[in-house]
């Protein structure tokens, strides 16, 4: 479970939360525990269970949670590919786990899958 006395970087919580300005008294558990893994990608593997059975109440507007990482993660790859590249890959490990598969897929991915089908 995410600990609540842990800091999470204003823009983190921003970009979780879809707003640039965040009221952060009012951040749920769950997007605090997204926020742990974004802003700490290898503690996933200690957090898979929590993030499972999570209690979401929308669960399409959470999924935009995790597809404002992975744009986010893509549009700034350049910045820090280590980085970007490990948020980008939480954000689509737990979109799996959630919801079973994964909404974006990078264009070359989905034309290779197209591909094989064929």
């Amino acid at each position: 479970m995410a600990d609540n006395n842990k800091k999470f970087s204003l823009k983190t919580l921003g970009l979780l939360v879809g707003k640039k300005e965040v009221d952060i008294e009012n951040v749920p558990e769950n997007i605090l525990t997204i926020a742990e893994v974004v802003e700490a990608p290898d503690e996933l593997p200690y957090l898979l269970e929590t993030i499972k059975s999570m209690q979401i109440d929308d669960m399409e507007k959470f999924r935009l949670v995790l597809l404002r990482v992975q744009i986010d993660s893509m549009l700034h790859m350049n910045e820090d590919i280590e980085m970007y590249q490990k948020r980008l890959y939480v954000s689509q490990v737990i979109e799996k786990l959630l919801y079973g598969e994964i909404l974006l897929i990078e264009e070359g991915k989905e034309e290779e899958k197209e591909e094989e089908e064929e």
